[in-house]
């Protein structure tokens, strides 16, 4: 972040350099070095060419400080979501057995032929290759991308860590920065750390050989679900936060409005839930099962729905009992935004609250058409990751009307 600003800082007064040196003296005169019209600049309180990424952070308000950390943590949001939409790929193209082995700090993609063979033969001998006859004819060109995914999301896992842990230990020295606002700061560094750790849990479990097993080698649709569920936590947490800092919200609250708060907070709720089924539904394939709309096959509800003993197991390892709970979680999701937005109609809502529960019906709708396509079209991997990606851009938006909804600004940062 700091280097970031030294160079918009080099850039700026380059350019005030550039302005005044043309108005301040003609072309007849002598041309004046930049040290001359530096000692001009400062004599007249004008911005120094000599100005420091420290100096300039000095010169900031703690409101200007403020916002700096909330710019930040939104830029964090983005990469969280970046890298839960290329793990949706990564998982959907079953990628993420590719590399068989982990290490804390990563290393280089393989540079040579002959890398890349020992990498490919480690392949060969896991599970996914001995078992998923899909992937036992996969090539070495073939086998190059679904590493590079898998890859490629590790390394986007790290950069994340390493753009939150590093701030958030430089934040935590800084005495304008609330007591509330630290402990959170060191939240979100544990949970990137805990999302690291569930990243390889995860994969551990698609590693294990079960010959015994009918089923092709997969990962864990439990762990697959609390790492994408440790992910969107991380992001809910990140954008509250960077909206309190950036959007504080300060107005009165009628029983109304107190009463659309709380229903947009259980549409957040559910669509949190909804996004964790779809993780049931993505780790067991379970899109691939009944590849009809509304109906299942010719039936509203299918026979094989219970068919797990302890009956709890089928909420979790059927795949029919899972994408019917995905149906329905979906349906009565589209039903609570369109029941916020109708006790929405008649009242008089902030700006900005306005625009959220309208973008929120709409992407609602968009959603569910994604949802109902990826599934009569049989699941195609780019309208899959799209379908995805919505569901975390619907939580998005109910978690934005939920705060705009809020009743008073919480103190994150001290004024003197």
């Amino acid at each position: 972040m700091m280097l970031s600003c030294a160079g918009g800082i080099r850039v700026a007064n380059q350019t005030v350099y550039s302005i005044c040196r043309r108005q301040l003296y003609s072309s007849s005169k002598p041309k004046l070095s930049p040290k001359t019209l530096t000692q001009y600049f400062t004599k007249h309180n004008i911005v120094s060419l000599a100005t420091t990424p420290g100096r300039f952070y000095n010169s900031l308000t703690i409101d200007q400080k403020s916002r700096l950390v909330g710019y930040w943590l939104l830029g964090c949001c983005g990469l969280v979501a970046t890298t839960v939409s290329v793990g949706g790929v990564t998982r959907l193209t079953e990628s993420g057995l590719s590399m068989t082995d982990w290490k804390f700090a990563g290393r280089r993609a393989p540079r040579n032929a002959e890398e890349w063979n020992v990498e490919f033969d480690k392949y060969k001998a896991s599970p996914q290759w001995k078992y998923d006859v899909v992937n036992s004819g996969m090539t070495l060109r073939e086998f190059k991308f679904i590493w590079y995914m898998e890859w490629g999301h590790r390394h986007l896992g790290r950069v994340i860590g390493t753009c939150v842990v590093f701030p958030t230990l430089a934040l935590l020295t800084r005495p304008w920065i609330s007591t509330n606002l630290k402990l959170r700061l060191v939240g979100f560094s544990g949970l990137v750390t805990f999302q690291g750790f569930l990243g390889w849990y995860m994969v551990k479990s698609g590693l294990e050989d079960h010959p015994e097993s009918t089923d092709i080698p997969r990962v864990s649709q439990y762990r697959l679900a609390s790492h994408l569920g440790s992910a969107f936590l991380l992001y809910l947490s990140m954008f509250k936060t960077s909206m309190e800092i950036l959007l504080p919200v300060e107005h009165s609250m009628s029983p109304a409005l107190q009463a659309l708060r709380r229903w947009s907070g259980g549409v957040a709720g559910l669509a949190f839930l909804t996004a964790i089924s779809g993780a049931f539904v993505a780790g067991l394939d379970a899109g691939l099962v009944y590849n009809s709309y509304p109906k299942f096959a010719d039936r509203w509800i299918p026979t094989d729905l219970i068919v797990f003993t302890p009956a709890w197991k089928n909420f979790f390892e059927n795949t029919t009992t899972v994408q019917f709970d995905h149906r329905f979680l979906g349906h009565s999701l589209l039903l609570g935004i369109c029941a916020v937005w109708i006790m929405s109609r008649p009242l008089v809502l902030p700006s900005r609250a306005g625009i959220a529960v309208h973008a929120l019906m709409g992407m609602g709708w968009v959603q569910v058409g994604l949802g109902v396509s990826t599934l009569l079209l049989h699941v195609p991997t780019w309208l899959a990751a799209t379908h995805q990606q919505g569901s975390l851009v619907l939580l998005t938006l109910a978690a934005w009307l939920h705060h705009e909804l809020g009743k008073k600004r919480i103190k994150l940062f001290k004024k003197s």
